[in-house]
């Protein structure tokens, strides 16, 4: 797999949230960010797979069983 950098600007406050948030998890800060990313993105691509079968189907997602 390859890899780019990424290259972002964030205030100190944020970087120190994310220092905690990767330390209680025993990760570096970059992993936190990009395991975060990678999380966000499933969640996003499983949800339009979800809405799409729905739509196959016809079934109405405002409608609970």
């Amino acid at each position: 797999m390859e890899s780019t950098v990424l290259s972002l600007r964030i205030d100190g406050e944020l970087l120190e949230r994310l220092r905690g948030h990767a330390a209680r998890r025993g990760m570096s800060v970059q992993d936190y960010v990009v395991r975060t990313l990678i999380r966000e993105d499933f969640d996003e691509r499983f949800k339009t797979a979800v809405d799409e079968t729905e739509k196959f189907y016809g079934l109405d997602p405002a409608r609970t069983t």
